[in-house]
């Protein structure tokens, strides 16, 4: 996937500039594709030379005026193309996977503190993906009757979730066995 498509996706969500879809991609997005800021605007900039996005300038009271994009007819086209692209599974590259393998070789306590870390960061991922399944999809300001827009946005969440509850339960068995190896003989 090319950055251009989780563009082209939240702006049909929402059309915005280039500052609402940085903070987009904080909030969503960018828990399964992550940019910076300097390149969404890059790559705005090259998507509205290249037809997929038009822009307009909005005015504002209080702040410099601001650009906001939408989505084209071409750039619609751009990503209904895309969605009907068969695309490979993914593979996985696990650094801290490569990492838990290679204690063998020294000391496996050694890596207690580190397996740890990835553990409460993805407890704080969790937490962040509940949190905002309760605001966005199950609480009581979650709507009542939801689009099919709506409904993926809350299946790819359910995705997050699912994905991190795993990790932490394998996280812990890492924890617990390099508990239990304890330092080489």
């Amino acid at each position: 996937m090319a950055l251009e498509h989780a563009i082209l996706v939240s702006l049909l969500e929402q059309p915005g500039s280039g500052y609402e879809l940085a903070r987009r991609f904080e909030r969503s997005i960018g828990y399964f594709w992550t940019a910076t800021h300097q390149q969404i605007y890059r790559v705005l900039k090259r998507m509205e030379g290249d037809g997929w996005i038009d822009a307009r300038e909005v005015a504002q009271q209080t702040r410099p005026d601001k650009k906001e994009y939408s989505v084209t007819a071409q750039g619609r086209s751009v990503l209904a193309e895309w969605l009907h692209e068969p695309i490979a599974p993914e593979s996985v590259r696990h650094e801290l996977a490569v990492k838990i393998r290679g204690a063998a070789f020294d000391d496996p306590v050694a890596l207690i503190r580190e397996v740890e870390r990835h553990r409460e960061a993805h407890a704080d991922r969790l937490a962040r993906y509940l949190a905002g399944e309760l605001r966005d999809f199950t609480g009581p300001e979650a709507p009542s009757a939801p689009d099919a827009g709506q409904e993926l946005q809350h299946v790819v969440l359910r995705g997050g979730i699912a994905y991190e509850r795993m990790t932490l339960a394998w996280l812990d068995d890492v924890i617990a066995t390099l508990h239990r190896l304890g330092p080489p003989a």
